[in-house]
C-alpha cells in the first residue's frame, strides 16, 4: 500500500526518535553517574542500539523506517528511491534524532548534572574516535556502514525473511555495536550522530564540554560513502 509522502515523513521521523532514544537512552544508562545501569557495559548499549533498530523496523516498516540519511542516500544513487524525496527525509531523520536525543536528556537531566566527566556527558550524544585518529574513524564508520547497508539490503530483499526483517536488522546493528563500536561509538548515520551533536552544543548541561566538531565531518561523510559503495556493489551482484 502506497502512502503519502507526509505520512512517511512523519514515520521517519519518530522511527529515528526511537532509534536515538533506545540506543543513545543505553549510553546514557551505562555512562552517567548513579543510574541503575552505571557500568552495566557494552552489551548494554548494544542491545540498546539493536532495538533502536528492530523497534522502527517493525513499527513503521509499513509505512517507510529507512530512518538513516546514509541508507536513503545509497538506495536513491541506485535507482531505488526517488531524488525529489532524499532531501525531505534526511531532514525529518535530523529532526527525529533532535527530537530522541532530547528526549534522553529530560530523561536523564539530573544524571548528566552528577556526572563530571565531560567524555562520560558527551558519550550518550554522538561518537569521536577512542584513538584520536579520524582516519581511523574513517575506516571504522565505512567498515561498519557498508556491512550494515549491505546485510540490511539483502535481509529486506529476502522473501524468505519478510516477517523478521526488523528482528535481523536488529541483531545485524546489535552485533556491529559489539564488533566495531569500541573504535568510535559506532555511528553508522549521519542523522543519529549530527542531530544529537547539534543539541550538545545548544543545551546548557552542567559540565558540557566540546561538542567535537572537528570530528563530525567524518560520523558524516564516511556512513555515506559506505552506504553507497554496499548499495552499488549489492545491486550489481544480486540484481
Amino acid at each position: 500500500m502506497d502512502h503519502s509522502l507526509v505520512v512517511r515523513l512523519f514515520a521517519e521521523f519518530f522511527g529515528t526518535a526511537f532509534l536515538v532514544l533506545l540506543g543513545n537512552g543505553a549510553v546514557a544508562n551505562t555512562e552517567l553517574k548513579n543510574t541503575k545501569g552505571e557500568e552495566t557495559g557494552w552489551l548494554n548499549i548494544a542491545v540498546g542500539y539493536g532495538a533502536g533498530v528492530a523497534i522502527p523496523a517493525m513499527a513503521f516498516g509499513a509505512f517507510s523506517a529507512q530512518i538513516n540519511p546514509a541508507f536513503t542516500l545509497a538506495l536513491a544513487v541506485v535507482g531505488d528511491f526517488p531524488w525529489s524525496e532524499v532531501l525531505p527525509y534526511i531532514i525529518a531523520q535530523v529532526l527525529g534524532a533532535m527530537f530522541g536525543q532530547m528526549l534522553v536528556v529530560a530523561a536523564y537531566k539530573p544524571y548528566f548534572d552528577l556526572t563530571t566527566n565531560v567524555d562520560a556527558v558527551f558519550a550518550p550524544f554522538s561518537t569521536t574516535d577512542a584513538a584520536n585518529s579520524r582516519m581511523n574513524g574513517f575506516i571504522n564508520e565505512f567498515v561498519g556502514t557498508f556491512v550494515l547497508v549491505f546485510g540490511a539490503l539483502g535481509i529486506t530483499s529476502s522473501e524468505a525473511y519478510k516477517g523478521i526483517a526488523g528482528l535481523a536488522l536488529g541483531v545485524l546493528v546489535a552485533t556491529l555495536v559489539t564488533s566495531l563500536g569500541g573504535a568510535t561509538g559506532p555511528g553508522l548515520n549521519p542523522a543519529r550522530d549530527f542531530g544529537p551533536r547539534l543539541v550538545h552544543a545548544l543545551l546548557p548541561l552542567k559540565f558540557k564540554g566540546s561538542s567535537h566538531w572537528e570530528y563530525a565531518w567524518v560520523a558524516i561523510l564516511a556512513p555515506i560513502a559506505g552506504a553507497i559503495v554496499a548499495s552499488t556493489l549489492y545491486w550489481a551482484l544480486f540484481k
